[in-house]
């Protein structure tokens, strides 16, 4: 073979491993390019769940503080609503309450609490009241129910009022006592807690 076949097979050679030796190279850069892509890729990917996780629970937290707040308000609307009607209710049954004291239901309902509380006193010693706006039933109550009976000092709007001072007991049979009571436990879920 002569030189320049040599020399020709020599740069044939050089060239073939050189351009394979580049070839793999630049296969190996292509892939290693490849792979911090694909890592940068799976980070950016990581990063934006994290941040739409982290925003999506900040909006949650914003809502359920919004709600809080709504509610807080409505149930305070509500409350004082309730009471405007409760307040509206019990006037109402006072007026109902005096309109029955003007009548002979009410004189009867007075004889049967009275004779209640003789009966529960028996032998001892007994006090029963009316409330002052009652003064003109006074008599009509010691004739119907033979005892007598006392005017209070404090009104308690009707009813009666009795005491044992030896037990030291107070039957308290009030309207006024009733009406504190009544709205004490009316609820708007159906009436007064029983």
């Amino acid at each position: 073979m002569t030189i320049e076949e040599k020399l020709q097979h020599f740069y044939d050679v050089s060239v073939e491993e050189a351009s394979g030796s580049a070839s793999q190279a630049l296969e190996e850069h292509k892939k290693h390019l490849a792979k911090m892509f694909s890592d940068h890729k799976q980070t950016r990917q990581q990063d934006a769940q994290a941040q739409i996780k982290a925003e999506t629970e900040n909006a949650k937290r914003e809502v359920n503080k919004a709600l809080s707040a709504q509610q807080l308000t409505l149930k305070r609307n509500l409350t004082a609503r309730e009471n405007e009607l409760k307040d509206e209710l019990f006037v109402e049954v006072k007026e109902r309450l005096t309109q029955f004291m003007s009548t002979t239901e009410y004189e009867d309902y007075l004889v049967r609490k009275i004779k209640e509380a003789v009966d529960f006193a028996k032998d001892d010693e007994l006090f029963i009241f009316l409330s002052p706006e009652d003064e003109g039933l006074k008599h009509t109550m010691m004739a119907r129910t033979g005892f007598p009976v006392q005017i209070s000092k404090e009104p308690f709007i009707g009813g009666i009022r009795a005491t044992i001072p030896s037990k030291n007991i107070l039957i308290d049979n009030s309207f006024m006592e009733s009406l504190h009571t009544l709205r004490k436990e009316f609820s708007f879920d159906g009436g007064p807690k029983a």
